[in-house]
């Protein structure tokens, strides 16, 4: 098999959603797998200083059109939350948690639930017990996920995943790179496909 793919998200992105849905079965279709990193875009946008969407009221009232447009092309179903947007810094750290106990297939797993947890039933994902009831719906024992993902260790290790995307030229989600090649957004998809029928 070769090399796996990176893909790069936030839990607060409906963009990461959107492609989240597809990754796995894209890279499977090349024999590739797919390896999940947790980011926080503001982290992305102050170290770029770029705004986020929602903050630029021309930008997101465009935004909010092609969000709509594109999911329904697409037959995804998409429903911006409760409150949106939000930081989402617990679902992160509570992949990474899983990821270093369960190992990463399982941290991946659980974060395509919660990402439809949010953007298609509207739960907090920002609210510990919420991802506790994820996690053990897939088997992760909730009380140790609890502790696990307040750990200095695993706060640090969500700071220096971002720092880690920043020096591979990460700068906004979805970010995928395959074979260190980048591919920036849900609307480039295609572009990867066919990079990686290439590659085979």
């Amino acid at each position: 098999m070769q090399d796996d793919i990176v893909f790069y998200f936030d839990f607060a992105s409906p963009y990461a959603y959107l492609a989240a849905t597809r990754i796995d079965a894209l890279a499977a279709a090349h024999g590739r797998r797919v390896r999940w990193k947790p980011v926080l875009i503001t982290a992305l946008c102050q170290a770029t200083g770029a705004p986020l969407a929602p903050l630029v009221p021309l930008k997101w009232r465009y935004v909010q059109r092609d969000l709509e447009r594109t999911a329904q092309a697409e037959g995804i179903t998409l429903r911006l939350p409760p409150g949106f947007p939000r930081l989402l810094i617990s679902p992160g750290r509570a992949m990474l948690w899983i990821e270093r106990i369960h190992g990463q297939q399982r941290a991946a797993a659980f974060a395509a639930s919660c990402l439809r947890a949010y953007f298609v039933d509207g739960f907090d994902i920002a609210d510990a017990r919420v991802l506790a009831d994820i996690a053990a719906a897939q088997d992760v024992e909730r009380v140790p996920l609890l502790a696990g993902m307040e750990e200095g260790v695993i706060k640090e290790a969500f700071k220096q995943a971002n720092a880690q995307a920043l020096q591979e030229g990460v700068f906004g989600v979805p970010f995928v790179i395959a074979d260190g090649e980048p591919f920036w957004g849900f609307d480039h998809l295609g572009q990867l496909d066919a990079w990686l029928a290439r590659a085979v």
